[in-house]
Order: C-alpha cells, then structure tokens, then sequence
C-alpha cells in the first residue's frame, strides 16, 4: 500500500472546512467537489452559468495538476446542478468541451442547494496516475 499524498489549493477555508482538494492512494485520485472559486477563494461568476461551469473545470485542472495527470486521467465525474432543467443542454456542452475523445464514467444529479448560496455547479471526480 502506498502513501497517501494530497493536493491543495491553498485557500483559507480548505483548513476550516477540514478537507483537501484531492487525495491520491493506490494509483486513485480522489477529488473533493470543485465548484466556482478563484485562487483567493472568492466565489466567481455569480449567476452566469457558464462563467462558474468554466471556473469549475479549471480548478478541477488544477487539482490533476497537483498530482502530474491530465483530464484522460478521469475515471468518473459527478456533476451537481442546481438547476438541471435550465442548465442540462449548456452543461452538456461544456463537458464534451472538457473531455474531448475522452469518455470517463458521468452522472449528473439535480439538487436543491449546494454549499454556497450562489453557487449552480459542483464537480467531483475519481482520477487514476496510472
């Protein structure tokens, strides 16, 4: 069994909420829920979709980054929208963007509120460094 490593963003509240960005074991990336945040950790993008879709995915980068993978490192995404209805065909879109010919494992699920009120998007992942 190897050793853990972890990964980071270095912003405040990473320690007050008592997690890390992404946790790596046996191969595995675990990364923790990104959503639309800058590198202060101040929200972007409220209300435009696509602006915090966008900002998501880019900090999703950065956590594979932090373990020397790329996006074809994706096993599986889990994408949370608030508004599904509104926002599936636009999210869609830019997912395909994402991936490219890659083809990881996806769920999109709707909810009624994610951790910050302005909040519309949520991504998690499951990577491999292998």
């Amino acid at each position: 069994m190897s050793n853990p490593k972890t990964y980071n963003h270095g912003v405040d509240w990473e320690e007050s909420f008592g997690l890390t960005q992404g946790y790596s074991i046996n191969d595995t990336i675990y990364i923790s829920g990104q959503f639309s945040h800058d590198l202060q950790g101040q929200f972007v993008g409220e209300g435009d979709f696509e602006a915090q879709a966008r900002q998501t995915l880019e900090n999703l980068d950065r956590v594979l980054e932090g373990f020397g993978v790329t996006r074809s490192n994706i096993a599986e995404m889990e994408i949370f929208l608030t508004n599904p209805q509104e926002h599936f065909e636009q999210c869609v879109v830019l997912f395909k963007e994402y991936v490219g010919d890659h083809r990881p494992a996806g769920t999109l699920i709707g909810v009624s509120g994610l951790a910050f009120p302005h909040q519309l998007i949520e991504i998690r992942a499951v990577a491999h460094t292998n």
